[in-house]
């Protein structure tokens, strides 16, 4: 029976708020928390568009899960919060080059506001199929 959790760290993505973790890895799965568009070495949010923060996102987003042993190709389920469904376009012609075929199961959603003021938010849920590398 699966019972523990791993809190997954890694520099190579922003760093967490004190009050969650980059991802959790539930027996063989991770459960990854939603990715704004920030760069790591700088913590601050990339300028440019919707383009230029879903591709820092995905980025980010692929060092958790290498961290928690798993990959872009191992994603199961993604959630898409946007704050401005005109941006649904350009955020999917991102998306479709960072997820590879057959790209996972999606919900996409309208929301008021995002952390930091951001236009885009994504979280994600995977297989795990390698080693845990990076944990708190």
């Amino acid at each position: 029976m699966f019972n523990k959790k791993i809190h997954i760290r890694t520099n190579n993505a922003p760093a967490p708020s004190p009050y969650l973790s980059q991802a959790t890895v539930v027996g063989n799965i991770v459960f990854c928390s939603g990715q704004l568009g920030i760069d790591p070495n700088t913590g601050k949010m990339v300028e440019g568009t919707v383009k230029d923060r879903t591709r820092q996102i995905i980025k980010n987003m692929s060092a958790v899960l290498e961290a928690s042993g798993s990959s872009l190709a191992d994603v199961a389920k993604v959630n898409i919060f946007l704050a401005d469904m005109k941006d649904f376009k350009d955020m999917n012609e991102v998306y479709m080059e960072g997820f590879p075929e057959p790209r996972p199961a999606r919900t996409c959603v309208c929301v008021k506001t995002l952390p930091q003021n951001s236009d885009v938010e994504v979280e994600c849920t995977a297989v795990v199929t390698g080693t845990v590398k990076s944990k708190l």
